[in-house]
């Protein structure tokens, strides 16, 4: 199968990630995945939500927002605060950014604090919710080194690195890794978030106007491990430069 870009069914495209992009923010990172490009910060606010103060819930938590620039896309994305509300598709990003985070962070080690996550779309070319997840990871780790250096925080609460791929069916073949091209003509679409130790944290499946076999799903499955092997691998080449 030959893909838009020239890539193999198995190749993620080319990711990287520029530390403290918002220079604001405790943690942050522009992340790059072939075309799309999205900000990620991470920023510490004293105190929890009013629930868990309610429910007398220890230790800390963390919320994520999601958004696409207007000039991300084309046509021109009307600003959710022109529409007086967040979009469905808006928030179902943003709740999973959140799940993915929570999954591989020690609530606990952050203290009576909300850890707020945002991820804001400069360009789209697909797979916008999985480069926000890999990025947002690595944003959290750049806010937990500055604390620690601070003195403000003893130990990271990452627990583990978690990164995320979309995969796909395209012409009746299991691709890695969709552009946009790509994704608006994909018989099936999927989102897969794994952790550092193999373990899932969320698939997203579903036929766009069509069905898929069970050899297809598993295809798929080890297409998203592959990829995020490599997307994991990219987090701490980019880390380490900055030890």
């Amino acid at each position: 199968m030959s893909r838009p870009d020239g890539r193999a069914c198995d190749q993620i495209r080319p990711v990287s990630f520029t530390p403290n992009f918002a220079p604001h923010a405790t943690g942050s990172v522009l992340v790059a995945s072939g075309n799309t490009r999205v900000i990620c910060s991470a920023m510490i606010e004293e105190g929890v939500p009013q629930w868990m103060k309610v429910q007398k819930v220890a230790g800390g938590w963390l919320t994520a927002e999601y958004s696409m620039l207007p000039y991300s896309t084309t046509p021109r994305k009307a600003r959710d605060s022109s529409k007086g509300k967040v979009d469905g598709r808006s928030v179902e990003i943003q709740r999973l950014i959140g799940r993915s985070l929570r999954a591989v962070i020690d609530l606990d080690a952050l203290g009576a604090r909300t850890l707020w996550v945002d991820c804001d779309v400069l360009q789209a070319d697909g797979g916008t919710r999985t480069a926000s997840i890999t990025g947002a990871c690595v944003a959290v780790e750049l806010a937990a080194r500055r604390l620690q250096a601070a003195g403000l925080m003893k130990a990271s609460p990452l627990r583990k690195f978690a990164a995320a791929v979309s995969v796909g069916v395209v012409a009746g073949v299991p691709v890695l890794d969709l552009n946009y091209e790509e994704d608006k003509d994909a018989a099936v679409d999927m989102n897969v978030v794994m952790t550092d130790d193999g373990q899932f944290v969320e698939v997203q499946g579903a036929g766009e106007e069509s069905t898929f076999s069970h050899e297809q799903f598993l295809a798929m499955l080890e297409l998203g491990r592959k990829g995020i092997a490599d997307l994991l691998a990219a987090q701490q080449q980019a880390l380490a430069t900055l030890a």
